[in-house]
C-alpha cells in the first residue's frame, strides 16, 4: 500500500550512501542548495542530520544500507525514494540509445531539471573569426614541426645526428650537414620550413594588429613574463566575456586543470585532470608554464610554488608542477583582466614576508 503524504515538503534530500560514511545534500523547491554535510552512516546519526527537515522527500540508490535507512526514514515521517542505480545510470549510458530516445531524455531533463545538462556558450562571429587566425597559426606551426622531425628521422636512418637548432634557424644550418643522399628528399622540405615560417610571421603581424585595434585588454594579460601575445589573444578570445566567471578560479577547471572526481562511499581516489574543455587553449598554458618554471623564468610567486612541487620528487613531478602552475597561471591571468590589476610577481611573497611573526 502506497504511502500518500498530504501536504508534501518542498524539500528534496539526496544521500550517497557508503558503508561507514553518507553524504547529503539539501534542495529547496527553486532546486536551489541550502544545505550539504556528511554524517557516518548509523541510525542515530541520520536522524540527528536530518531532523532539521522533516517530511521531506528523501531518495537513495539501493544498496546493502537502503533497507534499514528507508524503513527508518519512513517510520520518522519521510517520504522515501530508493531509486534504481542501472535508471540513474541511463542518464549518462542508455544501453538502447536511438536519437528518438535521446530527444525524449533530453526533453525530460530540460523540463524536470535543466541545471544537469549544463550550458554552452557560443563567442561572436567577430571573435570567431578573430579565434580563426590563431588556430590556423598553429595548424602550420604543427606542420612545420612534422616537417623538422621528419628531416631528423630520415637523417638518423642514414648515421647522421643533426644538432639542435631553432625552428627559424633550421634550414640554414641543416641543410649543409644533412646526407648527401638525401638532398632530393631533405630539399623541398627545407624550402617548406622556410616558407612555413614566412607565413607564421604574417599571421603573428596580423594578430597584434587585431589586438591592438579590437582587443586591448590583452596588454593587462602581457604584464605577466612567460605569456606570449598569442596566449593572450587566444584567453581573451576563447573565453570573450570576463564576467562569464564569477569566480576565477573556475576557469581553471573549465580548461580541465583540475583533477576529475570519482569519490564513491568512502573511496575518493587521487585522479589525473580532466582535461574538459578547450584543448589548444590549455596546451598554450602548459607551454607558459614550463617557461616559468624553466631557466629564463622570472622570479615570481607562480615559479617559487611550481618549484616547491617539482621538489617533492616521486613520478611525474615536474610535468604535475607545470599542470599546477598553468591551472595558476589561468586563474590569475582571467582576474587581471576582469579586474584591470597591476601585476605583482611577488604580491604573494610580500605578503606573507609582511605578516607580523607568531
Amino acid at each position: 500500500m502506497t504511502q500518500v503524504i498530504a501536504n508534501p515538503s518542498p524539500v528534496t534530500i539526496g544521500l550517497d550512501t557508503g558503508d561507514r560514511t553518507t553524504h547529503y545534500c539539501v534542495l529547496d523547491a527553486a532546486r536551489s542548495v541550502v544545505a550539504r554535510g556528511s554524517f557516518p552512516t548509523t541510525k542515530s546519526a541520520l536522524s540527528k542530520a536530518l531532523a532539521p527537515f522533516p517530511g521531506s522527500r528523501v531518495a537513495l540508490e539501493a544498496g546493502s544500507q537502503s533497507p534499514w535507512m528507508s524503513r527508518h526514514l519512513r517510520n520518522q515521517g519521510f517520504e522515501v525514494h530508493v531509486v534504481d542505480p542501472r535508471r540513474v545510470q541511463l542518464i549518462a549510458k542508455d544501453p538502447r540509445k536511438t536519437d528518438r530516445r535521446d530527444a525524449e531524455t533530453l526533453a525530460r531533463l530540460e523540463a524536470g531539471m535543466p541545471e544537469l545538462l549544463g550550458t554552452i556558450y557560443h563567442r561572436g562571429e567577430q571573435a570567431q573569426a578573430d579565434l580563426s587566425i590563431i588556430r590556423a597559426r598553429d595548424l602550420l606551426v604543427r606542420m612545420r614541426t612534422m616537417a623538422v622531425q621528419q628531416i631528423r628521422s630520415f637523417s638518423k636512418a642514414f648515421g647522421v645526428r643533426l644538432p639542435s637548432a631553432s625552428t627559424s634557424a633550421f634550414p640554414r644550418r641543416i641543410a649543409a650537414l644533412a646526407p648527401s643522399e638525401l638532398q632530393p628528399a631533405i630539399k623541398p622540405l627545407l624550402d617548406l620550413i622556410v616558407d612555413l615560417s614566412r607565413r607564421i610571421r604574417e599571421y603573428e603581424r596580423g594578430l597584434e594588429q587585431v589586438a591592438k585595434e579590437r582587443y586591448p585588454e590583452i596588454a593587462v594579460l602581457l604584464q605577466v613574463r612567460g605569456v606570449g601575445p598569442v596566449t593572450a589573444t587566444a584567453l581573451v578570445l576563447s573565453i570573450e566575456d570576463p564576467k562569464r566567471f564569477a569566480d576565477s578560479r573556475r576557469v581553471g577547471s573549465w580548461l580541465g586543470l583540475c583533477p576529475r572526481n570519482h569519490a564513491s562511499g568512502d573511496s575518493d581516489p587521487e585522479l589525473r585532470v580532466s582535461k574538459a574543455g578547450d584543448g589548444y587553449l590549455r596546451r598554450l598554458l602548459v607551454q607558459c608554464a614550463h617557461y616559468i618554471l624553466g631557466p629564463f623564468g622570472e622570479d615570481c610567486d607562480l615559479r617559487r610554488f611550481g618549484m616547491r612541487l617539482a621538489a617533492r620528487g616521486g613520478r611525474g613531478a615536474k610535468k604535475r608542477a607545470a599542470v599546477a602552475v598553468a591551472r595558476k597561471l589561468a586563474v590569475l591571468l582571467h582576474r587581471l583582466w576582469r579586474n584591470g590589476l597591476a601585476y605583482e610577481p611577488l604580491h604573494q611573497a610580500e605578503r606573507q614576508a609582511a605578516r607580523p611573526a607568531v
